[in-house]
């Protein structure tokens, strides 16, 4: 199935400048947005913490849960919907067998016994916290590191930091996104992170190696002719695996529940931006390197 006609020959590189450019812009926004906000919304995986779920059998005000928690000490919970009659409830106090037991006598003694059922009560300490935070990027810069190489040693060091410098342009602005909408920043997102980072890159290598088949054929063409070349024939293959991966994940989205939520939302972002860079980032990238390799031999001369 063609979603391009062949023979399209859009003017991707003649168009790299406006697409950087709209790209440093998000990036800005980006960073902008974690710095506005003092940082991410660290979930309690990062932050530390307890967190409890609980499940209402009719609709329960924020204010009426958080003044709940007010009258046993605990001053700083912070409320979150999760779905129908169902909520979040975040502190920063250790949640010891004593505070659980207050904890659930406060509940009943507000709503009623049997008219809510607490689900879930989890605590991590802070030093798991900052342990889960180091391993957390340690696993994203571990995966750059392994693309570079990889793409590396199969192609050009070019191509290889072309990918890379894609992949942080996705990661940055997909966390720029979910900085913006301050949404919670769990271990979902980390592995929805790792996830967006190895749907980009397959998507960069088919680019790369159709680039690499091309100028094998036709060595009398500059590069810039044959990466707007190679990825105009690669577009059709593109945008129908991202459509289809969109498409599942708006579903999973919608109807997948409030636990999925966030992940999906977060590859939906990545998914978009990880195609936008294979088309317009990484190969501009090579062509750029390309570039200034060529300006730095003629000063030689």
């Amino acid at each position: 199935m063609e979603f391009i006609k062949p023979g399209t020959n859009f003017d991707f590189v003649g168009k790299r400048k406006i697409a950087i450019g709209i790209s440093i812009v998000l990036i800005i926004i980006s960073i902008l947005s974690v710095v506005m906000h003092k940082g991410l919304n660290f979930g309690i995986d990062f932050a530390g913490g307890t967190i409890i779920q609980v499940k209402f059998t009719k609709t329960t005000g924020a204010d009426v849960i958080r003044k709940t928690f007010q009258n046993i000490k605990i001053d700083d919970a912070i409320i979150q919907e999760i779905g129908q009659n169902e909520v979040i409830v975040r502190t920063n106090q250790p949640m010891t067998k004593e505070l659980q037991t207050k904890v659930e006598e406060a509940m009943n003694g507000q709503f009623g016994t049997g008219n809510f059922e607490i689900r879930r009560i989890e605590f991590v300490g802070p030093k798991v916290g900052k342990d889960l935070t180091n391993k957390a990027i340690l696993a994203i810069v571990f995966a750059w590191i392994g693309m570079l190489i990889y793409i590396a040693w199969r192609f050009e060091f070019r191509y290889g930091l072309g990918a890379i410098i894609a992949l942080i342009h996705d990661t940055i602005i997909t966390i720029g996104v979910l900085s913006l909408l301050n949404k919670e920043f769990t271990l979902v997102i980390v592995a929805a992170l790792l996830t967006i980072i190895g749907y980009s890159i397959n998507d960069t290598i088919v680019v790369f190696d159709r680039i690499r088949e091309n100028r094998k054929k036709d060595l009398k063409k500059s590069l810039a002719e044959i990466i707007n070349s190679s990825v105009n024939e690669t577009l059709s293959r593109t945008i129908l695996t991202a459509l289809t991966v969109f498409f599942v994940l708006l579903a999973l989205f919608f109807l997948g529940g409030p636990v999925i939520h966030d992940f999906a939302f977060a590859l939906l972002i990545g998914i978009v931006v990880g195609t936008y860079s294979s088309i317009f980032i990484a190969s501009p990238i090579v062509l750029s390197f390309e570039n200034l390799q060529l300006s730095k031999t003629k000063g030689k001369k």
